[in-house]
Order: C-alpha cells, then structure tokens, then sequence
C-alpha cells in the first residue's frame, strides 16, 4: 500500500459543492431522487426539481459529468450517479431580540454536498439501450438533456421579455395619467386666469361707473 493513499474513497469521478447555505437535510431530499439514476434521468429530475436547493445540485451533477468526460475521457451517456451525499457543514450563529430582554438564537446550517458518477457496466448499459430502444427515446442523454435545458431557457427569457413589456405598458400608462393630470392643471389654470380676467373686467365696469 502507497503511503498517504486513502482507503475510503469510492471509485468513480466525483464533484463537490463546499459551504452551501442550505441544511444537510434538505440537501439529502433531493439528493435521494437521483442516487442510482442514470445522469440524463438525474438531470430531468433535477431541471424539474422545485426545491432552491435543487439547483446546487444540477450544477454540482454537471460539474461531476464534465469531469468524468474532460479527465477520464468517458461519455455522457454510459455514466450514472453511484453515489451522493451532503455532510453538514459549519453552523452560522445569529441572535434575534425577543420580549422582556431576551434573546433567540437563529442557527444558519451549510453543508458539503458531493456527487460521484461512474460508468456503468456493460450489462447495465445494454439494458438501458434496450429500454431507449423500446420506449422511443433518443440515445445520447447529454444531448436530449442540453435541448431540454435550450427550451427551458428560451422559456425563462420569453418570460423575461414579457415581464419587460408588461413594465413598459405600464409606464406609459403612467406617463399617460400624468400627462391628462398635466392637462387638467393646466386647464385648471386657464379657468382661474379667466376668472382674474373677469373679476378685473368688473373692477373696471364699477370704477368707470363711480366717475361718471
């Protein structure tokens, strides 16, 4: 045995997420939806996952993914998640004022999340192309799970550009509003420089008739 080497580290590629402003708990909920799923599985899950949390961990996936066709030159397709767990990590400590002096303590947990992806076996992967095969599905799950990430953001930013448009009407409706008000004092105006003209019309009408 080579002096220093580990005896508890899992075979496969891994990627870690240090010091993530979540509870270890809520990490491990999420991240039992996807231990022993292929990682096109993994990425559908994670892409619908509506947890805050959820997206830590599809970065985290993706990272593990890149490294494992990056460094060890294996494909998107044939790797599964092994293995993935969140250990808790510091605690922050904060206090929040309470009545007749007192104090609570509020806890700010993290954690350290971990993915490990490894390659599957050849039975393993002929039983999954089998099960593509007869469902329809295109192999290839890197590539479906990139066009699904496309159409997922074409959405946002469609939604994004409508949320734009909505703010515009909206402001031009205000600068509609205040462009009627701008007219209604300056009509307001109008009337009480007719109403001055009128009272020193009659002023004159009465100095004129008091000389006579």
């Amino acid at each position: 045995m080579a002096f220093g080497a580990k005896t508890n580290e899992r075979p496969g590629v891994r990627a870690e997420v240090k010091y993530v402003r979540s509870s270890a708990y809520k990490a491990r909920e999420i991240l039992n939806l996807i231990r022993g799923l292929p990682v096109a599985r993994a990425l559908e899950v994670l892409e619908l996952a509506e947890r805050d949390i959820g997206r830590v961990v599809l970065k985290c996936l993706e990272s593990a993914i890149a490294n494992a066709e990056h460094n060890n030159q294996i494909p998107a397709d044939e790797l599964f998640v092994s293995a993935c767990f969140a250990d808790e990590g510091p605690t922050l400590k904060r206090w929040r004022p309470r009545a007749r002096g007192r104090a609570t303590r509020i806890r700010k947990r993290t954690c350290h999340i971990t993915i490990i992806v490894s390659r599957l076996s050849a039975d393993d992967l002929e039983k999954l192309r089998e099960r593509e095969a007869a469902s329809g599905r295109v192999s290839g799950g890197r590539a479906a799970a990139e066009a699904r990430r496309e159409r997922v953001a074409r959405s946002r930013q469609a939604k994004a550009e409508r949320k734009v448009e909505e703010e515009h009407d909206h402001d031009h409706e205000h600068d509609h509003d205040h462009d009627h008000d701008h007219d209604h004092e300056h009509d307001h105006a109008e009337a009480d420089d007719d109403v001055v003209a009128e009272a020193v019309t009659d002023e004159a009408v009465k100095t004129d008739g008091k000389e006579d």
